[in-house]
Formats: structure tokens, sequence, C-alpha cells
């Protein structure tokens, strides 16, 4: 059955693989980005099934427009894509207060804005799938990632606590937490590092940032064969609260599990002993 999807941040990486496998399988498909543009080469063979709409997911008013639009183009949205956003990166004292507050308004809040804008949507016609793209920086924090963790942080709690309010409307959500795909993510239009310069952090920083620039086009997990997973989980009667992504996140995941319960057994008697 035709499936009508919502993907942001659809130009280009994880986004646009998306939008392509969807299409593949004959879904029809609602590709938003900053500039639509970028999205337009994959609606070649299938201009019907295919429409590309310009977004700033930081933009309320310009996120609800794009939600009717798809709704009176196609009917309703059946799958939202949650995967718009960017990283920023460095130690969390060579960040400033704006560079935090741009990647919340981006990452999270802009999250918010277009499940806020899709559920009456999805409420309406009592069903529907929300993935939300997460990362392994989403449930465990790694040095040099502590803003876009707080991000990511926040999209795991956000639909966790979502999730039990709106699985009895027929709706399921999902997050996805990638590892390291071979994606332009590591590039400077993906990625940002704090501009403040500390002499405590100079050194490994910069030796960081060009580990990380090296990285990029280099990671080892496919996009092509994750977006074809998310179109799949997109048909699972129960889909999964959360689906790791790559190799590495499986790995990422299970060290954290195992840290939990570390510190869980370990501090169990003292932690009890405070509700006594």
């Amino acid at each position: 059955m035709s499936q009508r999807w919502f993907i942001t941040g659809a130009s280009r990486g994880l986004g646009l693989e998306i939008a392509k496998a969807a299409l593949a399988v004959g879904h029809r498909v609602v590709a938003t980005s900053r500039s639509k543009n970028t999205a337009d080469p994959i609606a070649a063979d299938s201009s019907e099934r295919f429409l590309a709409l310009a977004l700033d997911i930081t933009r309320p008013e310009e996120v609800s427009k794009a939600v009717d639009s798809a709704v009176a183009h196609f009917g309703g949205i059946d799958v939202l894509v949650n995967n718009a956003g960017y990283g920023q990166l460095g130690f969390f004292e060579e960040n400033t207060l704006q560079d935090a507050l741009e990647q919340l308004e981006t990452n999270l809040l802009g999250t918010l804005n277009v499940a806020w804008a899709v559920l009456p949507v999805m409420r309406a016609a009592r069903e529907g799938r929300i993935f939300n793209v997460s990362s392994v920086a989403g449930i465990r924090g790694s040095m040099t990632g502590s803003i876009y963790s707080a991000s990511k942080f926040g999209v795991e709690g956000f639909s966790e606590a979502l999730s039990p309010e709106v699985e009895p409307l027929g709706v399921h959500v999902t997050i996805v937490e990638p590892g390291l795909f071979k994606t332009d993510f590591l590039s400077p239009s993906s990625v940002r590092f704090g501009g403040q310069t500390i002499a405590d952090y100079a050194e490994q920083s910069a030796k960081l940032q060009e580990l990380y620039r090296g990285l990029n086009r280099q990671q080892k997990g496919d996009p092509q064969k994750l977006a074809e997973a998310i179109v799949s989980l997109a048909k699972e009667p129960n889909p999964p609260l959360r689906f790791a992504a790559g190799v590495d996140a499986v790995a990422a995941i299970e060290e954290k599990i195992a840290k939990l319960r570390l510190d869980l057994d370990q501090w169990k008697d003292l932690s009890v002993s405070t509700g006594e």
C-alpha cells in the first residue's frame, strides 16, 4: 500500500536517501529542505509522486504551511521523518550560549515544531508513523559532543514520552540512532565547531577537528541501506521505539547499557537507602 511521506532535511545525506528509497517502492514523498531546488533532481522519474518544498523547521509558520501544502497535494501524511539538523561540536567551553541556542532551536525545537504540525493530521486519520532521527550521540555522550548530545538526548526524551501518548491513537514513534554513515555530516555544511579558543583545549581541539574532517565521506555506514531499513520499518505493525543503526551504534549502546548496569549495581544500596 502506498504511503505518504513527509521528510525534513531531504536535500542530501540520509534524508535524500530516504526520499529515494520511499519513491523506489511506490510511495509518495514530500521532501523538504531550506532550499527545495536541491531535492528536485530525484523527481525526474516520479514527478506525480514527489513534491519538494522549501522549509526552515525553526519557523513554526513555515512548518504549518508546508504541512498544509503536503496534505492539499497528497491528501494526508502517513509517515513523518524528522531528519533535519546539524552537529555543533567542540569542547564545551569553546562553544557559546548562542551556539547552544541555535543547536537546540534546530535539532530539538525544530523536531517539536514539525511534530506539532503533523500530529493533528495523523490523529484525525487514527494512524501514522513518526521517525525522529537522533544519533548514537543521543544515548551516549562523548567528548567534544556536549552541545550536540544535549540536543539529541532531548529528541530521545521527547520521543520516548510522546510514544505512549499517541500510540492509543494509532500513531507509532521510532527513534533512529545512527552511528557513522557515509554522508556529508562531518562536512562544513553539516557540522560547526565552537569558535572560542581556550589554551587548555587548543592542541587537542585542533587534532580532533582534523580527525573529523578526515572522516568525512569515509564512514563505514551505508545511508542507502539505512534508508531502506526505515522504509521497511514503516510497514511493521509493531515498530520498535528505538532502532540502532550501524555496527558502531549497536556496540556503543551495548557499552552504555553495561555501564548503566554497573553503576546501578555498584551504588544500589546507597540509592535505595535514600528512600527509606
